[in-house]
């Protein structure tokens, strides 16, 4: 993946390289517990179905912060279930709850994802109805919310109660159960929390914080492997503990945060010239981002394991 020596031709083969990157998937820990919790949900369903038995929905709960990297595993995981165009069935559909998060707007495009777009708006009863008619059709087995924890911010009591009272109709249908795939910040987990009932269906998939003294050699690998794939080396210093603390300081914590450093990293570097990915690239990156000085850059700061990367550059954050 040599850079062409034709300058016409640079600035695009470069960004060829890190729209190869941003589409490499990492595995992690996270990803493995949500596989993992999946793939038995998954089989328990089918199971069930060819043996003609009733079976009791469950979901998972997928929760993390911002940039976490939640929604981009779920993604990587559904993806070859999801099903391709003209397909009449699906064993998963996918959904990202839109704004407003009123139960009647989030059925109404809930049914257009489905495929069964309404030109006029009945009641929110009728509209759910036709959401449990149209995913036993298309027999469903699971449902992904993703930013599921919209559906209860800034309702009343009563609205997050039929919130609550809707999930829970999709898992108890008589004729076609569907388990659901909530994913979202950890609000999720208060909204879940309201009813018991509901609350036990959940498997709980927490996306923890990272940190250099838990997961530095699994960073490690992760930086490497991008580098590589970017025909870099990297340097012997990435592998450093304290290389390490900056990176986890830089990133929030964040793993998915973490990945668009790395990646934004390695462009710094095939814009700059030479084989070797560097410490300096990475605070090039991160004063690209957010416009700090260098005396506040993890990378670079004496004192950077107090500093906040989330804010920007006059302190709005990111």
């Amino acid at each position: 993946m040599t850079l062409p020596l034709a300058s016409e031709n640079r600035a695009d083969h470069i960004a060829a390289v890190v729209v190869e990157l941003r589409a490499f998937f990492a595995h992690h820990e996270g990803y493995a517990m949500l596989r993992e919790q999946f793939e038995i949900l998954l089989a328990e369903r089918r199971a069930a179905l060819a043996a003609g038995r009733p079976v009791e929905a469950r979901g998972i709960a997928v929760i993390g912060d911002t940039g976490s990297g939640k929604t981009t595993a779920v993604r990587h995981l559904l993806r070859s279930y999801l099903p391709e165009a003209g397909e009449a069935t699906a064993e998963v559909a996918s959904f990202q709850v839109p704004s407003p998060a009123t139960l009647k707007h989030v059925g109404h495009e809930l049914l257009n994802a489905l495929g069964y777009p309404m030109n006029r708006l009945p009641t929110t009863a009728i509209i759910w109805d036709k959401v449990r008619f149209h995913l036993r059709e298309r027999q469903v087995k699971f449902l992904h919310l993703d930013e599921a924890q919209d559906l209860a911010i800034s309702q009343s009591d009563r609205e997050k109660i039929a919130v609550v009272n809707t999930l829970k109709s999709l898992m108890q249908n008589n004729s076609w159960p569907v388990g659901l795939i909530l994913s979202g910040m950890p609000d999720l987990r208060s909204m879940l929390n309201m009813d018991p009932q509901l609350a036990r269906r959940f498997h709980p998939v927490e996306f923890q914080p990272i940190s250099a003294a838990r997961s530095g050699g699994n960073i490690m690998q992760i930086v490497h492997a991008y580098g590589a794939k970017a025909c870099l080396e990297t340097a012997s210093g990435l592998g450093e503990r304290e290389f390490l603390e900056r990176l986890v300081q830089a990133s929030a914590h964040e793993f998915g945060r973490m990945i668009e450093l790395i990646v934004n990293a390695i462009r710094e570097r095939l814009y700059a010239g030479g084989a070797t990915l560097e410490a300096g690239d990475f605070a090039a990156a991160f004063r690209r981002s957010t416009g700090v000085v260098d005396g506040v850059n993890p990378f670079i700061a004496d004192q950077f394991q107090h500093l906040d990367a989330r804010m920007l550059r006059g302190g709005v954050e990111l």
